[in-house]
């Protein structure tokens, strides 16, 4: 990866590149992912790719890139070649700094497994492996195509290849019980380094998993029970070092996830490929980016204009605030309430900010900031409703 121009601003700066495809559909996933039979054009894409970063350069000028994520879809079934003329373009036209960190996430299946030492080549330094579950018969119901012994092979192998590497763990899933969910985080926590990513069983609107729940076919933990299993969760993390940085995401002191960092603290990043988002300063101006989500439609768009922007709204300062309040207080530091004001143009009421603080559900730190509390943490978006009216 090469170094472009000098950075103009010395803020955190993204670069989320969406890779669309999968080898098959799970049940729970809502995100823009799409199989294909017929063998991807890589070469096809990663020039429309470079064509993208390209045009979306010239619109931002001159930025110090931070973090790039390869996300997905499952971008490790791009060959490494594919990842290194990606990685190649973002430092052709932006600036990487010396620690930029650089994220791939990946399937543990032994066949992709393989290719991490040629991630590592291309310029990966941090890999993020969609686990799941450390159960045969739970990763059969979650649709996933490798075992438990293959996710801690390709755990074993990312040790090896990458200074470091988190993975995926979903919860809260049908017929677990809190202690079996203690047993199977304690044995992920031994093959975690540093990070673990460990999110509560969502059912999402147009999945297999929607008509199956509202079926009666997919029995999920009632409420009491799902918020034992959080529990849990805070209680074996914090105890063995890890404890949560974000609602969902745990890690050593340090080891967070820079770029997700950049998504919670309201920092800018450009969205490449297929269904990307992106946030980004124009002009002293914020936008709100999205691509075509159709992997073949980006495509053509991108060979046609440079881009394959379908929407590029400015959100005003209303819609910035209410932004900077959501994704702030995901994260265990909170939010300075001074940010907020200052992006609203109004203050936080703090009449609801004492009544949140005597239920319980938010703290006020000594130098002003609010953050969520472990017991609000599992209410969070009544919490922002709350603050945001």
């Amino acid at each position: 990866m090469t170094s472009g121009p000098t950075p103009t601003s010395p803020s955190a700066f993204g670069v989320y590149v969406h890779w669309p495809f999968c080898l098959s559909k799970c049940p729970y996933c809502d995100f823009n992912s799409h199989v294909r039979h017929a063998a991807v054009d890589e070469k096809r894409f990663a020039r429309a790719f470079a064509r993208e970063i390209e045009v979306t350069a010239a619109r931002t000028g001159p930025r110090d890139v931070t973090s790039i994520f390869l996300g997905g879809g499952t971008p490790s079934l791009m060959q490494p070649e594919t990842v290194g003329a990606i990685l190649d373009a973002i430092g052709a036209h932006w600036r990487c700094s010396g620690d930029v960190e650089v994220t791939l996430e990946a399937n543990p299946t032994s066949v992709e497994a393989t290719r991490f030492a040629g991630y590592r080549a291309a310029g990966v330094n941090r890999v993020s492996l969609g686990v799941q579950a450390l159960d045969d018969a739970a990763l059969k119901m979650l649709g996933r195509l490798h075992s438990a012994r293959e996710a801690l092979d390709a755990v074993a192998i990312a040790r090896r290849v990458f200074d470091r590497y988190s993975f995926d763990l979903i919860y809260a899933r049908p017929g677990q019980t809190p202690a079996s969910w203690a047993a199977e985080l304690q044995l992920a926590i031994t093959e975690a380094a540093e990070h673990l990513s460990l999110y509560q069983l969502t059912i999402e609107e147009e999945t297999p998993f929607f008509s199956l729940h509202a079926a009666g076919k997919l029995p999920t933990p009632d409420e009491a029970t799902a918020r034992t299993l959080y529990d849990v969760t805070q209680e074996v993390c914090g105890r063995h070092g890890l404890p949560a940085y974000e609602i969902s995401n745990h890690a050593r002191p340090g080891a967070e996830c820079r770029h997700n960092l950049v998504y919670w603290r309201g920092e800018q990043y450009a969205g490449i490929g297929p269904g990307a988002h992106g946030r980004l300063d124009l002009g002293g101006i914020r936008h709100a980016t999205a691509t075509e989500r159709r992997p073949e439609s980006w495509l053509m768009r991108v060979e046609a204009s440079g881009h394959g922007l379908i929407s590029d709204d400015v959100l005003s300062s209303e819609e910035r605030a209410d932004e900077f309040l959501l994704m702030g207080l995901r994260l265990a530091e909170g939010i300075d309430p001074a940010s907020y004001a200052a992006l609203a143009g109004r203050g936080l009421d703090p009449r609801r900010i004492e009544l949140l603080r005597d239920e319980g559900a938010i703290a006020v730190e000594a130098d002003g900031r609010l953050r969520v509390t472990q017991s609000g943490f599992p209410v969070l978006d009544a919490v922002v409703a709350d603050l945001a009216a």
